[in-house]
């Protein structure tokens, strides 16, 4: 499957316009976060890039494991399945949907920053997991994540 390519303005517009139909009511399709959870979760990737302090980076044996056999399914073009396994560092159980707005803002303001540093930024930066990626592997990475929880939240 092509995803959208998060680094073209048009393709995330449309993103954008997507996520602005969410709101704090609207109900998932399947799994059990509500919506500012889903949020959260998703600015995780991206905090992962623009606030790397905020998480450990994993060593040793995980960040192989990580790095070769997690990799190729994160970053490959075969969807998510609904109700997979999350990673622990993306676990945002806390989360109420009081802090809606604040997580949608944030989830906004991420995707703006992607598009505006463009491709070549990340090419020179290794991904809080996986080493460093290709223009296409760093799209897929944010697009098919995003999509998965659009889809998730009908929107």
């Amino acid at each position: 499957m092509t995803y959208p390519d998060l680094f073209a303005k048009k393709e995330c517009e449309k993103a954008l316009a997507r996520i602005e139909n969410l709101t704090r009511e609207t109900q998932p399709e399947w799994g059990v976060m509500n919506a500012a959870q889903m949020l959260a979760h998703l600015n995780v990737a991206y905090e992962f890039v623009y606030d790397p302090g905020k998480h450990k980076r994993p060593t040793g044996l995980k960040k192989f494991f990580l790095k070769h056999l997690l990799k190729p399914f994160v970053v490959g073009p075969k969807a998510y399945k609904q109700n997979a396994k999350t990673a622990p560092e993306f676990k945002v159980a806390g989360e109420s949907n009081a802090e809606f707005d604040t997580e949608k803002t944030k989830l906004i303001d991420f995707i703006e920053q992607v598009q505006r540093d463009g491709v070549f930024k990340f090419l020179s930066v290794e991904s809080h997991s996986f080493g460093l990626l290709t223009e296409q592997e760093w799209n897929t990475l944010f697009s098919k994540h995003l999509e998965h929880h659009l889809v998730q939240f009908g929107v």
